[in-house]
């Protein structure tokens, strides 16, 4: 594909020169644009990387991160940016810009490249031309939340921080929790210890099977040890582990990933029959956006909750506010009916569990 039509000339791979140039000129990329993040991507070896880099007739370039998944068959074809166990993708600009004709070009080609289907994760501040543009898309839009860490520690604390934030940092601060943060990766096993505790817990309080409650939990924030060990490889120091202990007994566990201008708070685990009462996952992302203060970063990125939820309610109180990414999917067959299936076979193996108690 070329200039002669008025269409974009398409390269793939990207060249990983062009994508860290375009990732320096766009300060709103998220960790997981960066290359450290499409290294760990690739490397579990389940996908294969069909990436894009449109070059356009001025001069102006955008990438695209894309992935397929290895083991299926070409007629079964669907490439997504990013897959769903990792996270938000999306495009990548100079300047973080794209004009209406870049969006509208980028978009129809990008929609007929899944055999199946395609899917584009963009990230939250992304550039409105691409929502107004996706018009051949359905759109499926998520919260997330941020907090602007403009002015410092000492002014967010002060007029960020909802009372009950700064009340649940004090009492952690009395209640004794030892605190230990970590760049080599080496406390990851905590919280992947701490996440099955509260897998099986949840499962016991539900009256689930186990293998249920993780499938559940799994879709909403999956934690994998291959994966975070992958991620921490690549993001070297900038992965930040943050661990809040108890008479030496691990409670709450944090992974934070630094990049450009975000502080980007990836997963948190706790126990929370013991951390609730001592405030220790409060006082984990206290600590790191003080951190995250000191060194400059300008955004703190909490993740998604649905609205008005108490997990929404929860990353309100440290003066997070709501801003939306949003899905794209492009699909040439229903693929919305494997999904539906398999919700609906957790819901008759759930019942039929229950039937069998009674």
């Amino acid at each position: 594909m070329g200039f002669d039509n008025g269409d974009p000339r398409v390269v793939s791979p990207v060249p990983r020169e062009v994508w860290e140039s375009l990732l320096r000129s766009d300060k709103g990329a998220a960790a997981t644009q960066s290359l450290a993040w499409r290294d760990a991507v690739f490397a579990t070896g389940r996908y294969q990387d069909v990436s894009l880099l449109y070059e356009f007739a001025s001069g102006r370039q955008v990438v695209l991160p894309l992935a397929r998944h290895r083991r299926r068959p070409p007629q079964a074809a669907v490439v997504v940016s990013w897959p769903q166990e990792w996270s938000v993708g999306g495009p990548i600009s100079q300047d973080g810009l794209v004009s209406p004709a870049e969006a509208t070009a980028v978009l129809a080609d990008v929609a007929r490249r899944g055999t199946l289907a395609a899917q584009i994760r963009l990230r939250y501040n992304a550039d409105p031309n691409w929502l107004a543009q996706a018009g051949q898309f359905r759109v499926v839009k998520h919260g997330c939340y941020v907090l602007d860490l403009e002015g410092g520690f000492d002014h967010v604390w002060k007029h960020k921080f909802h009372g009950d934030a700064r009340t649940a940092a004090r009492k952690a601060e009395r209640s004794g929790l030892e605190v230990e943060m970590d760049r080599s990766g080496r406390l990851l096993g905590v919280l992947c210890e701490l996440y099955e505790k509260s897998i099986r817990d949840r499962a016991a309080r539900l009256h689930d099977p186990v293998w249920l409650t993780r499938a559940q939990m799994n879709r909403i924030a999956p934690i994998a040890r291959p994966q975070m060990e992958l991620v921490a490889r690549h993001f070297g120091k900038d992965c930040v582990t943050w661990v809040a202990r108890s008479k030496g007994q691990p409670v709450a566990a944090l992974i934070v990933l630094r990049f450009g201008t975000h502080a980007h708070g990836w997963r948190i685990a706790a126990d929370k029959e013991l951390a609730h009462p001592m405030r220790a996952s409060e006082y984990l992302h206290r600590l790191d956006i003080e951190e995250a203060c000191r060194e400059g970063y300008r955004y703190y990125n909490m993740g998604g909750a649905p609205e008005g939820s108490p997990l929404a309610r929860y990353k309100r109180k440290f003066g997070a506010s709501v801003h939306f990414t949003h899905e794209l999917y492009a699909e040439h067959l229903p693929v919305r009916v494997v999904r539906t299936a398999r919700r609906f076979s957790e819901d008759l193996a759930r019942k039929a569990l229950r039937l069998h108690e009674m």
